[in-house]
């Protein structure tokens, strides 16, 4: 089976709709591939630029190549407000990957794009963009020795550090 590693850099918003009254925004992102909950990451928080935040926050996946050529594969960039009383939810980006692979595929494989920030139905509150590359196709035993030894090499032969 093949994949590719997929590095994507959250770089901003802006315009985002304001979810607090009393104390500043402080926004972070999350990130989901195919629904898949175990691929979850995250941003760290933006405590500056409220609702215009910038992360330029990079994050890699490892895509596999049968995810990449069916259109129901999304990635979902969902934004939050950090409170001390739970997040609050802003809005969300959702692309497919195959639309986002097909796109940059004849700019060399990366691209930096921005997307409305969606809350359902409603209008749009705001943008996002983001930047991504895509690797080149590898098989997955290589890229899990790869991996393997890129650990030791930093671990060593005892684990973590």
């Amino acid at each position: 089976m093949e994949c590719r590693i997929l590095e994507l850099t959250i770089n901003s918003a802006n315009d985002l709709r304001e979810v607090r009254r009393m104390f500043k925004m402080k926004v972070y992102a999350k990130v989901f591939i195919g629904g898949n909950q175990e691929m979850e990451k995250r941003t760290p928080v933006d405590r500056h630029g409220q609702a215009n935040p910038a992360w330029n926050y990079t994050m890699k996946y490892s895509i596999s190549e049968s995810w990449l050529q069916h259109h129901g594969t999304m990635l979902v960039i969902k934004l939050y407000c950090k409170r001390k009383l739970g997040d609050r939810y802003i809005g969300e980006v959702h692309q497919p990957l195959k639309q986002l692979y097909d796109y940059a595929y004849p700019l060399g494989g990366s691209a930096v794009v921005r997307f409305p920030v969606q809350m359902g139905s409603a209008e749009s509150q705001g943008q996002l963009c983001f930047s991504y590359r895509f690797g080149e196709k590898v098989a997955i035993d290589k890229l899990m020795l790869a991996e393997s030894i890129a650990s030791f090499l930093v671990t060593g032969s005892g684990g973590a550090l």
